[in-house]
């Protein structure tokens, strides 16, 4: 069964960028830890500085679902209530 394709898109707030990126970077090192995580990647727009990609691999949707529900993801929404402007998230395959 191939992996599940993630990629998320965040838009902070013109005047929350730093804490938003610096949220987001601080999920990298406890997610790549995560059981099922093929790869964790944070992006961020060279022309548009307040927006974000990760672009993830997981072996099965229920290993993202426990990444979903986990703690340091439970804080970083937190950390970063009202600081987000749009958020969108795909779950994809790879099909070529």
């Amino acid at each position: 069964m191939p992996n599940l394709t993630i990629v998320a898109h965040i838009t902070a707030k013109s005047d929350q960028i730093d804490l938003v990126k610096d949220s987001l970077l601080g999920l990298i090192e406890p997610t790549r830890a995560e059981a099922g995580c093929v790869q964790y990647d944070l992006h961020q727009d060279n022309e548009q500085p307040n927006h974000f990609m990760f672009f993830e691999n997981w072996e099965s949707r229920e290993l993202w679902q426990d990444h979903i529900a986990s703690q340091h993801i439970a804080a970083h929404r937190a950390r970063t209530e009202g600081a987000i402007e749009d958020f969108s998230l795909f779950e994809m395959t790879q099909v070529g």
